[in-house]
């Protein structure tokens, strides 16, 4: 898949909070997934198992969901970005909102990074 193909498929699953669908179908086997330095929320992960789990712990800790949109994506080259915004209570943080720019980078019809600005 070209880069356009894999953000159009992502949009297509992101719309309807498919996250893990994302993962499972567009990942590859070594993604490296990034957060900022002194986020309190997330870390690095490397590795589509270390990056599932990353995910699932995260999941596992949300108390109640308040709302969530994710933007279509920008595409440039082999990279693509997106705009997400999230209000959830999550243990042992309460109730946070995180307004991001999630970027992927694609190579060989895959996601091989996601970075997280927030």
């Amino acid at each position: 898949m070209t880069t356009q193909e894999v953000a159009s498929r992502y949009n297509e699953l992101a719309q309807q909070e498919q996250w893990f669908e994302i993962q499972d179908e567009l990942f590859s086997a070594d993604v490296r997934s990034i957060d900022p330095p002194t986020s309190p929320y997330f870390g690095y992960a490397e590795g589509k198992a270390a990056v599932r789990r990353k995910g699932e712990e995260f999941v596992s800790r949300i108390e109640a969901a308040h709302g969530a949109s994710t933007g279509d994506p920008i595409i440039s080259g082999n990279h693509f970005a997106v705009a997400r915004s999230v209000d959830i209570t999550v243990r042992p943080h309460g109730r946070i909102q995180i307004n991001q720019i999630m970027l992927y980078e694609v190579r060989n019809g895959e996601i091989i990074s996601e970075q997280f600005f927030y």
